[in-house]
């Protein structure tokens, strides 16, 4: 087994809380990434899937022609496992760790059963809308059934995206549990219902200077700038980083053109990365970071990104590529710091 298999593995028993944001965002165009946050790498590519490769689903029936995906990916035994992706109908789709809360079930008779890590294919591979998903979820279970023993199943949840609405996706023990996501931002536990609750702690702040509230007759000096948003939590705990990332977007201004909105966007990322060193997970020199956050302008099928020692926009057009063939393109993450020299 290799050794990333075994470390997929390692992760899931002992329920590591692994971190991620997702993020939705509009300005002209509809704008969808996230930040992957792990300790180690499954040898990710950007991978574009054409309308004519076969979706094989484990127990439903096999898209033979679908809507061209790009995303990134694992390829594993020729299929794309995809951490996060867009359609080319505008349709964007991540899935976010979710440790002890994710619940698969089994087979189920009445229902469409497709497998956690066929999820985003099929939702993207067919879907144009949110109000679409909405309606297909309602016929469909996640089941309980691994890609392999290399890749069992990982505790996910996922945010889906258009340009007009989010909803989060959860499989608990209770069922199938759809939200509607104002926010457009999801991270990891706890469950989205109390993530949302949990804003109300944080209603007060504001991006204005502080206003006296705390005692008549007393003088106050506001010594600072962003004074209005003491509070807000600045930790990188999932339930931290949820509030502000929802803070950061919510109040985020962004002109219109391509490179406003693509920097925006990272810009709103960053305020939740992870630098290495910040973050124990394992060994004393084992460390949580962010290994890439991406953008992908999912009206134009434009997939940006940045690497944690490359922080030097990367973008992949799905439109370059021949969308109607039948063989996965992939392009390798560009890792090492890229470095554009005045002089």
């Amino acid at each position: 087994m290799t050794r990333e298999g075994l470390l997929r593995i390692r992760s899931n028993e002992t329920g590591e809380s692994r971190m991620c944001t997702g993020l939705s965002y509009t300005t002209k165009d509809h704008y969808f990434g996230r930040n992957l946050d792990l300790e180690f790498s499954y040898n990710e590519t950007v991978t574009v899937t054409p309308r004519n490769f076969p979706f094989e689903f484990r127990r439903a029936a096999t898209l033979t022609t679908h809507h061209a995906i790009v995303g990134i990916a694992t390829i594993a035994e020729g299929y794309p496992l995809y951490y996060d992706g867009a359609n080319e109908k505008g349709l964007g789709m991540a899935g976010l760790n979710f440790p002890d809360n994710a619940d698969y079930k089994p087979e189920a008779s009445d229902k469409t059963n497709i497998t956690p890590f066929e999820f985003i294919p099929w939702i993207l591979g067919q879907f144009e809308t949110v109000e679409e998903v909405k309606t297909a979820l309602a016929g469909i279970s996640l089941l309980k059934l691994s890609f392999s023993k290399t890749f069992p199943l990982s505790p996910l949840h996922w945010i889906i995206a258009d340009k007009s609405q989010s909803i989060i996706v959860e499989s608990v023990k209770e069922g199938l549990r759809v939200y509607d996501n104002p926010f457009g931002v999801l991270t990891n536990n706890p469950t989205f219902d109390i993530q949302r609750f949990n804003l109300n702690n944080y209603m007060h702040l504001s991006t204005y200077p502080p206003e006296n509230h705390f005692a008549k007759g007393v003088q106050f000096d506001t010594y600072s700038r962003g004074m209005g948003a003491i509070g807000l939590p600045g930790d990188l705990s999932s339930a931290s980083r949820f509030a502000k990332a929802v803070f950061t977007r919510m109040n985020s201004v962004a002109g219109e053109s391509e490179s406003e909105s693509i920097s925006q966007f990272f810009q709103i990322l960053g305020s939740v990365a992870q630098q290495r060193g910040c973050v124990h997970v394992g060994g004393e020199d084992e460390f949580e970071i962010t290994i890439y956050s991406s953008c992908c302008n999912t009206d134009q099928g434009i997939y940006y990104y940045t690497t944690y020692e490359n922080s030097q926009i990367t973008a992949v057009d799905m439109h370059r590529e021949d969308l109607d063939g039948t063989t996965l393109v992939d392009y390798p993450l560009i890792k090492g710091q890229q470095i554009h020299r005045q002089n």
